[in-house]
């Protein structure tokens, strides 16, 4: 007759991948997973610390949300995270020939981005503003985009500034591996869209509070900064070295 074996036998061989995460548990890959969250902390603090101070593109996209709404005015702060995103990746990466070919080309890009801040200080103390609030299509969507974008990328200084902030946070960039350096890139691009979404949600929300009479003010008070920065940009290349 044939013997039967015992059911309870077949459990011979315990499974030992159940969890079917495929993720790394060992000690080095816990630290390896600190780390890059570390660094990731590291580039929003830089996105942040070089989105947050008050310049021409802040003033530019603010005015951009009071008169065309939250969503014209975010996808200009796109434009500029993207610009500083790119810096970061310069930074993080050590691109040195990028780098050096922007700063050696500083005078160029700062002489362009004086006359472009000029041309839109100047329009704007005309206080000319569209009545009712207009909400830009997709044409007007994209050059604010690109608008926004490239008078970010015409500040070499920007790159500077991330690394200085960077130094001053204790990351340097010949210390990161690739991945590190994808997750500081990744910080930076998060920080910066951080900033503008707080910022113009803020500005959004105030949006409905002003008529057109207060809306021109803001739109000769902004257009007076923007061509003091552009006077200032440009009076700082007779003294630049």
């Amino acid at each position: 007759m044939r013997s039967v074996r015992p059911q309870g036998n077949r459990r011979a061989i315990p499974h030992t991948r159940e969890r079917g995460d495929g993720g790394d548990h060992s000690p080095i890959g816990r630290q390896e997973t600190a780390e890059r969250v570390g660094v990731y902390w590291i580039g929003l603090l830089v996105g942040l610390s070089i989105a947050a101070p008050l310049g021409p593109v802040n003033v530019l996209c603010i005015r951009r949300t009071l008169t065309g709404g939250f969503v014209l005015g975010f996808v200009s702060g796109c434009g500029a995270a993207l610009a500083d995103t790119f810096y970061g990746a310069v930074a993080a990466f050590g691109i040195s020939v990028v780098a050096s070919f922007l700063l050696a080309h500083e005078t160029v890009l700062r002489l362009g981005s004086g006359l472009v801040l000029c041309i839109l200080g100047a329009r704007s103390l005309r206080g000319e503003v569209a009545w009712p609030l207009s909400v830009a299509g997709a044409q007007g969507l994209a050059s604010a985009f690109v608008s926004t974008f490239l008078l970010t990328l015409t500040n070499p200084l920007v790159l500077l500034t991330i690394a200085a902030v960077s130094a001053a946070l204790g990351l340097a960039a010949e210390e990161l591996a690739g991945p590190a350096a994808v997750t500081v890139v990744l910080g930076v691009l998060c920080g910066s869209l951080l900033w503008w979404l707080v910022l113009l949600g803020g500005v959004g929300l105030v949006r409905d509070r002003f008529d057109e009479r207060m809306l021109r003010w803001v739109y000769r008070g902004s257009g007076g900064l923007l061509l003091v920065a552009g006077v200032a940009l440009l009076a700082s290349l007779a003294f630049s070295p």
